[in-house]
């Protein structure tokens, strides 16, 4: 009930300030364990994430620094959030996450573990692709941009609306980690995590990805279909 009502809130908000348009909301799966993988631009992709995945069994995680401010300790209580620290390898919370998608949630991660100063891809890291191989999900990759803070920021202090595009993949599984190639197998599929993403951003968005041979050059996003978030929808 209170997800429903956050998600709810999270769309009027969304309408009033931005202008959302999406494509591949079909990719996105009804029911079982799946773990949505994105590019982190802002502070508003939390609320993307909450109104794309449109399913009451989100796994959701948080920066266990916020488990400080009362807020955020309240949402994170309210929503069984997994708090998560950012700063070393948190194998405790990666344990609870797995044993959760296996169970059929959906989740949501940023392989590149923070926010991209640079406002372009940062090079992934390995717990994607590690929950990934590990549970053996379907894997999204989420393409997003026009939610930079810098953007955000002076958009919405001339009062003018956001421009926020989202392009959704085609879901893929990691195969099962073998411990005598474990690490290579990491890297090789974070190197598919971050590519599949790459391929559906604009070219000034792929960071260290710009060049890489798999990503292929980008489409004229006008040409996209268009859905518009609606409260309620």
């Amino acid at each position: 009930m209170f997800l429903h009502g956050l998600r709810i809130l999270c769309r009027f908000i969304l309408k009033v300030i931005a202008r959302v348009d999406i494509q591949g909301m079909e990719h996105i799966p009804a029911t079982g364990g799946t773990l949505i993988v994105s590019n982190h631009l802002g502070r508003l992709d939390a609320m993307l994430g909450v109104v794309l995945a449109d399913r009451d069994d989100i796994i959701l995680m948080i920066a266990d620094k916020y488990e400080k401010q009362a807020f955020w300790r309240f949402l994170g209580n309210k929503l069984n959030a997994i708090w998560l620290n950012r700063e070393e390898a948190d194998f405790h919370a990666l344990r609870e996450v797995s044993k959760r998608l296996q169970a059929g949630g959906i989740s949501g991660i940023a392989p590149e573990g923070t926010r991209s100063k640079t406002e372009s891809l940062l090079p992934g890291k390995p717990g994607a692709a590690y929950l990934a191989a590990k549970t053996g999900v379907l894997v999204v990759p989420v393409a997003l941009w026009g939610t930079e803070d810098r953007v955000v920021k002076e958009r919405l202090s001339r009062l003018r609306r956001l421009d926020i595009h989202i392009r959704i993949g085609a879901p893929f599984t990691l195969p099962a980690l073998k411990r005598a190639t474990r690490d290579e197998m990491l890297s090789q599929g974070t190197e598919e995590i971050m590519t599949r993403i790459a391929s559906m951003l604009p070219e000034q968005y792929r960071g260290v990805y710009a060049n890489h041979p798999r990503v292929a050059p980008s489409s004229d996003s006008s040409s996209l279909g268009t859905i518009l978030l609606e409260p309620g929808n």
